[in-house]
């Protein structure tokens, strides 16, 4: 059972990067205003089973076809893993030590196309080189394609800051390759059955401190005031348990790949913000005895959602079970028709600022419809068209009205109690 559990692994990953090779990507100009772009490498790799045996180095590199009809990719025991890069992040208000959060920071240079690269895919090479010191232009690996551009904005979404474009990148080799990555940062190969797996229940959320997205960086006063009126947002998160021990310096890249039965249920793979970073340097961590938990979430999660929903080759995920739905969502099935989509809209910890985005979100559920009738119709219209970015700009909208308007019901609550409290006491 689990021979053939693993097995179809493999295949839906076949599936999934067939799809990607062959599917033009919708790609997104970048307005005159703002012509920043960005790129980032989601690596694949499969971990041979350990009984294979070894492959001679100078054996012939295979087509993407041939790879999957190689026997020891075929092999039941062989393992498909994903590379996700692990930050620590102390804005989160429950980002202690012992939980990973992985996010994309748009303040964050890396990723960035630099004056003399040749595009994105020349971008998201030199990026993962420079901070995991994975050679992508290497033998061992080929491009099979670029995923649908995405927009990446300001906290609420007035502001464009750039264009990210993912590429991804499959191993054709079984032997390991080192990897340096930076320092404060680390990397863990997932293996692709643990991201299914999680999908089908392991939800939880990520709390953001809503006021230090929303006022400038110095202003105490203004964020504890912020944070008293609009209170905390929460976006989905996929739970994946980790040992330390997976991301021990020994481990990462290491010729015992093989013998990671040891970490079943993790690994590595990542992206944050655009490539793929390994990072622990020898010595520098010690190995607690206790697991502690991964949170996949944000930019992070929304791409690997889009891996996942070409391995369904282009059906709904039937096990994607969300939280929570976006506000204003209601009814409707956003991770159907982009399935990262739903993991980049918030939801207020206050009640009374879900029920106003809400009320201001007519035109949002109206873009969404739309897609949605687009992608049932099978038109042409569905790649033509910024659905992703219209949706994100219209429900981002509907936030800004419902916080002017929570803003300006709870000052004049104020008001009036204030006004109240003054006549009892000289009544």
């Amino acid at each position: 059972m689990m021979q053939q559990k693993q097995d179809s692994v493999v295949r839906l990953l076949s599936r999934a990067l067939h799809r990607i090779r062959t599917t033009p990507p919708r790609i997104i100009s970048s307005p005159a205003t703002q012509p920043r772009r960005a790129a980032v490498a989601i690596v694949i790799r499969v971990v041979p089973s350990p009984t294979t045996p070894p492959v001679p180095s100078d054996a012939p590199l295979p087509t993407l076809d041939q790879f999957f009809e190689l026997d020891w990719v075929k092999d039941p025991a062989a393992r498909p893993e994903i590379l996700f890069l692990r930050r620590y992040d102390g804005s989160m208000s429950d980002g202690a030590s012992h939980q990973l959060i992985t996010e994309c920071c748009s303040k964050d240079k890396r990723g960035r196309m630099e004056e003399g690269d040749e595009g994105g895919h020349y971008t998201a090479m030199r990026q993962t080189w420079e901070e995991i010191g994975l050679d992508l232009a290497e033998r061992d690996f080929t491009c099979i394609g670029q995923m649908d551009d995405r927009e990446i904005t300001t906290s609420l979404g007035k502001r464009l800051l750039m264009i990210l474009s993912p590429f991804v990148f499959l191993q054709l080799t079984p032997r390991a390759l080192p990897t340096d990555p930076a320092e404060g940062t680390s990397i863990h190969w997932t293996p692709l059955e643990t991201l299914i797996a999680a999908l089908k229940g392991r939800w939880s959320s990520v709390t953001v401190d809503a006021a230090s997205r929303l006022t400038p960086r110095h202003a105490a006063i203004l964020k504890i005031l912020v944070r008293v009126l609009i209170g905390t947002m929460q976006f989905p998160a996929i739970l994946l348990d980790i040992l330390d021990s997976d991301v021990h310096p020994s481990t990462v890249g290491s010729p015992a790949l093989p013998s990671s039965a040891s970490y079943p249920a993790l690994t590595e793979d990542v992206l944050e913000k655009g490539i793929p970073s390994d990072k622990v340097t020898t010595g520098q961590r010690e190995k607690p005895s206790k697991p502690y938990q991964l949170k996949l979430w944000g930019l992070s999660l929304g791409m690997t959602l889009d891996l996942m929903a070409n391995m369904a080759a282009g059906q709904p995920l039937p096990s994607l079970r969300l939280p929570f739905h976006p506000v204003g969502g209601e009814g409707m099935r956003i991770d159907t028709v982009a399935p990262s989509l739903a993991s980049v809209f918030p939801r207020f910890s206050y009640p009374d600022v879900n029920f106003w985005i809400w009320v201001f979100g007519k035109r949002y559920r109206e873009v969404v419809r739309g897609w949605e009738a687009s992608i049932r119709e099978g038109g042409s219209n569905d790649r033509r068209l910024n659905w992703s970015g219209t949706a994100l700009n219209t429900f981002y909208a509907a936030v800004r009205k419902a916080l002017i308007v929570v803003i300006v019901l709870r000052a004049i609550g104020v008001l009036c109690s204030l006004i109240f409290a003054g006549w009892w006491l000289l009544a």
